[in-house]
């Protein structure tokens, strides 16, 4: 390898807004990693995550050769060895216990991994069991299952046209803290910025008054849990007000008008005392955006991980295309990628299996993760014996983290695809450790569907992989072909994959795709010709084509989605509705839990990085309970003082933060921490440890339409420790 210093043209990969970067290199090294100004689509933007991809790759603590653990502790093994054994030992469970009785857990970090979104799928299928779990279910699963009902696919989401709206609706999300989240969008403050100065608004509903509250032209407290309530109050006022301007698209949904019946028990008035916000406000929320020509509604993780998260994202969606703002410039539009891998893909399967303990049903494949723990702990046929944790730290990230940290210790094997010993990952009896993401081609397989333009651009591995490195890809094909050996079932097949690579996919779906450049096929030659990426274009009307299903026209679904309604009246409306343990309001000693997230700690393992923890805010660390200055005197609590919130699983303590910021009766606490458990070995996350948000939630209280976790709006008490 060359010793002179090298720039080398890529992609950050550590949140969704798909950033270019610059890296410069000499040998080895990595020098320095600043914003691509050349990248068509982010021109220039990087947030202070990027560096942090020098730090993951220098990282001393990060483990580089497969690990065994043994009775003298973790020894280091070949490749070989680790990946015989491994499949080795899921044969032997599964021989034993049955197909069923190995499970895989799939963290968000996947999502941005080329190589393990298009060949992990073949390790999974040779494993045969239908025991999968991922981060999609403490997340964004509300939004695959209103597009899968309406659209006909689980991953064909509408996206906000954020350079062309007038009107930005934000309900439960924090762009600017996360650049966007099921919205690829960097350089989000230019653009949200820009909204205004052309006239528009940009509105943000919330129980936290967030870094996006902070610049918006208007920011609504909403009580945790309650956005069903406010979506159905704003859909009847524009029945109410005769603000309906759906007549473009009722040739594709000819039953939406149908939605006034359903709405008609939920004016303004009725909903206004429960969710905080008062029924002209209601009101004028909806006149203003109907006012206002292009608006969009969007709402992201705070309006999912609630007790009716789905129905409210459905909601959203019913919102928009109501208001004539869907499949128009300006409002929801579908995004046109150039390797689209939609059509190849599975279009998400709904309850077509169940778990074994609480018969919760799947979607696409995959179980609630808050099923997890019972499903290891309780005996019978099918009980979870193994686990294959891929890139994630369930432990800290689900529900009732305690619960499933005890349930581990009860598996019969575990491997871990993880370059850290985690919370999680410290359980694993091997630990096959990939590459970071220098070290690996890559190509926004997902985000692309998600952005707010289309671009294209292919970054290929800074570093070239040595004999004594593999990427996700390479372990989990290695692992597949080694399982289907061990079945009986024939491995010729792998051969071609080897050969072909994930980039040879991309190459595949690029030149049967919609664009040409210069007169050819897009193709992995033509992007590698333009290192810093290539423009497509802003975002087009695309109805019917954007429909998945046969009849290209849109399913509203009510039978699936507003059956949940019997369910929102009995919980909001019940004349025997227990405050204390009901999401709607706050009373008496009980404050109502939500999350939060900080532009430097998207995922837990980034908590190792000295400069993306170092610092204070405002003489306290990032993990502290964030409190009104009106529940911090009921409570006697002072600023900075050490308090014990607990919920019906657990019990954390931490100091508070008492902020005028946060909505009286509500408690934030940041989620991805909780770096103190034995066994773990990450030493700058342990000297910043701060607790577990899920020590809190419950895995018992789910939203009851998806499965999806419950993680806003769950009830704590609070006291000084």
């Amino acid at each position: 390898m060359t010793t002179e210093k090298q720039k080398h043209y890529s992609t950050c990969t550590l949140c969704e807004a798909m950033c270019g970067i610059e890296v410069t290199t000499q040998g080895t090294e990595i020098l320095s990693i600043v914003g691509d100004k050349l990248n068509p689509f982010s021109e220039g933007h990087v947030c202070p995550k990027a560096m942090a991809l020098k730090d993951l790759y220098d990282d001393p603590q990060r483990i580089r050769t497969p690990l065994e653990k043994t009775a003298d502790g973790w020894q280091e093994v070949s490749w070989e060895y680790a990946l015989d054994k491994v499949a080795n030992s899921l044969f032997e469970v599964q021989q034993k216990h049955g197909v069923e009785s190995v499970a895989t857990y799939l963290g968000n970090p996947n999502a941005h991994n080329m190589g393990a979104i298009l060949f992990g799928p073949y390790f999974y299928r040779a494993l045969k069991s239908h025991n999968r779990y991922s981060a999609t279910s403490v997340d964004q699963l509300p939004h695959h299952i209103v597009s899968r009902q309406l659209f006909g696919h689980q991953s064909q989401i509408p996206i906000p046209d954020i350079d062309h709206t007038q009107h930005f609706m934000i309900i439960g999300g924090n762009p600017l803290a996360s650049n966007g989240s099921i919205m690829t969008v960097p350089h989000i403050k230019r653009r949200l910025k820009a909204i205004q100065n052309r006239g528009g608004k940009v509105v943000v509903i919330d129980p936290k008054k967030s870094e996006t509250a902070d610049i918006s032209s208007e920011h609504h407290f909403i009580r945790p849990g309650t956005d069903a309530l406010l979506l159905l109050a704003m859909i009847h006022t524009l029945f109410d007000k005769k603000l309906i301007a759906a007549k473009e698209l009722l040739g594709f949904a000819p039953d939406l008008l149908s939605v006034e019946q359903y709405v008609s028990e939920y004016s303004a008035k009725r909903v206004a005392p429960l969710t905080g916000i008062g029924e002209t406000e209601i009101i004028a929320l909806v006149e203003s955006f109907c006012a206002a020509g292009p608006a969009v509604c969007y709402g992201r993780m705070g309006a999912s991980v609630q007790a009716f998260g789905t129905l409210t994202q459905y909601l959203i969606m019913l919102f928009n295309m109501l208001s004539g703002n869907l499949d128009r410039q300006g409002g929801m539009m579908f995004t046109q990628p150039a390797a689209d891998l939609l059509p190849h893909s599975g279009r998400g399967s709904i309850a077509n299996f169940h778990t074994r303990v609480r018969n919760l049903p799947a979607f696409a494949g995959e179980f609630p993760v808050s099923a997890l723990a019972e499903e290891i702990l309780t005996e019978g046929d099918g009980q979870v014996k193994a686990m294959v944790i891929g890139a994630g730290n369930p432990i800290l990230t689900t529900p009732n983290g305690p619960q499933l940290d005890k349930a581990f210790e009860k598996l019969d094997f575990v491997v871990a695809v993880d370059f850290y010993i985690t919370e999680t990952s410290r359980h694993a009896n091997i630990i096959l450790p990939p590459v970071t993401a220098l070290e690996r081609d890559h190509y926004d397989i997902v985000f692309h569907n998600f952005a707010v333009r289309n671009s294209s651009k292919f970054s290929p591995a800074i570093f070239p992989i040595s004999d004594t490195t593999k990427t996700d890809w390479q372990i989990y094909l290695g692992l597949a072909e080694r399982l289907d050996r061990l079945n009986g079932l024939p491995t010729d097949r792998y051969g071609t994959l080897w050969d072909k690579e994930p980039k040879g996919v991309v190459d595949d779906l690029l030149k049967s795709g919609r664009y040409r450049y210069e007169g050819e096929p897009l193709s992995i030659d033509v992007l590698l010709k333009k290192p810093h990426g290539i423009d497509l274009g802003p975002l087009q009307p695309d109805l019917p084509e954007a429909i998945y299903h046969n009849d290209k026209k849109i399913h509203l679904s009510f039978d699936y989605f507003m059956t949940d309604l019997n369910r929102l009246e009995k919980h909001f409306f019940s004349a025997k509705l227990d405050t204390k343990n009901s999401s709607n309001l706050s009373e008496g000693d009980s404050l109502q839990l939500i999350g939060r997230r900080h532009l430097k700690t998207n995922n837990s393992w980034l908590h190792n990085s000295h400069r993306m923890v170092k610092g204070t805010n405002n003489g306290l660390s990032r993990c502290t309970a964030q409190i009104h200055p009106v529940d911090a005197a009921k409570h006697n609590i002072e600023n900075q003082q050490l308090i014990i919130v607990t919920s019906r699983v657990g019990q954390v303590s931490l100091p508070a933060e008492i902020t005028d910021k946060i909505m009286p009766g509500v408690i934030s606490i940041p989620h991805g921490w909780g770096h103190n458990k034995k066994g773990s070995q990450w030493k700058t996350a342990e000297q910043h440890a701060g607790v577990s948000v899920n020590d809190l939630t419950d895995e018992m209280v789910l939203d009851e339409l998806s499965g999806n976790a419950v993680l806003n709006g769950v009830p704590v008490t609070i006291g000084a420790a």
